[in-house]
């Protein structure tokens, strides 16, 4: 970003944050507006200019947990993106996405949850990963995710907001309580990182196990029915790693699931080299399927 950008950007978020607060709630929300306030988005990181954003009145950026300013956060760096994945939540005037940007000198695997209202964008979280991250390699999370059909579902056959919160909240709660009963889909392909559980078999499963004791807290929601896909952001663990779950869900039961989880500067989040991870499990990397 070129120093008079970062002048122009420093300057309206002062005046936005001075405005007050309750000035964000008006304005309409449809899923046209999300979806170009979405490809605003895509646009401004691919461009490295937060000002693409149209912003609402009260503006705040989070990025790994942490509060900060988009000047200084990675929505300022020019990144390519390679392939994206976006949930528009009518009820709650939200949006979520999924970002590759493997071709770079510095790959990322990013997501992205904002509020937006009357074409205004608001409340940015952003969760952004790179080399020493959770099980990253951008290169094969862009192979693999861009070989998935999440194909608008049929209104007779789609779940309500409430059911397909449940179904992600039974995955999430199994990291805390065995004894939760998850709505398991089958096939069902998990891509945790850059590893993946879709070898295109029918019997392909997400139930392959996650740790135990580990909470999974502080979760914020962005539901698209159309797709049936719910985008949660959490903290995990006594850590409180900052992780985005997705999932896909299908007449009620799980059928995909995509992590993002940045290890706040802890290589592989404390399990060792991801190298060494793949050395003794190669069957994580299935060969892709088109």
């Amino acid at each position: 970003m070129t120093s008079r950008a970062s002048a122009l950007l420093g300057a309206a978020t002062l005046a936005l944050v001075a405005t007050p607060a309750a000035a964000q709630f008006g304005g309409t929300c449809d899923r046209a507006m999300l979806g170009d306030v979405a490809g605003k988005y895509v646009r401004a990181q691919t461009e490295g200019m937060p000002l693409y954003v149209p912003m609402g009145n009260w503006v705040t950026y989070h990025e790994n947990g942490k509060l900060s300013t988009m000047s200084q956060g990675l929505l300022s760096t020019p990144l390519k993106i390679s392939w994206h994945r976006v949930l528009l939540d009518e009820t709650a005037c939200r949006v979520f996405l999924q970002m590759t940007s493997h071709e770079g000198e510095k790959p990322y695997v990013i997501a992205v949850q904002f509020d937006a209202r009357g074409g205004n964008a608001s409340g940015f979280k952003d969760i952004t990963t790179t080399d020493g991250d959770w099980l990253f390699d951008a290169s094969y999370t862009y192979e693999y995710a861009r070989r998935e059909d999440w194909p608008v579902i049929p209104e007779n056959r789609r779940n309500t907001r409430e059911e397909l919160i449940a179904a992600a909240d039974a995955y999430l709660d199994l990291f805390s309580d065995k004894t939760v009963e998850v709505p398991w889909g089958t096939p069902c392909r998990r891509l945790e990182g850059s590893i993946y559980t879709g070898t295109g078999a029918a019997d392909d499963s997400c139930n392959v196990g996650v740790p135990e004791g580990v909470p999974m807290i502080e979760r914020q929601y962005v539901v698209d029915e159309t797709i049936g896909a719910v985008g949660v952001f959490l903290l995990m663990g006594g850590n409180k790693i900052p992780d985005s779950h997705l999932f896909r869900i299908e007449d009620g039961k799980i059928r995909n699931i995509h992590t993002v989880t940045n290890c706040l500067g802890n290589e592989n989040c404390g399990f060792g080299p991801f190298a060494d991870m793949l050395a003794r499990n190669p069957g994580m990397r299935p060969e892709f399927k088109d």
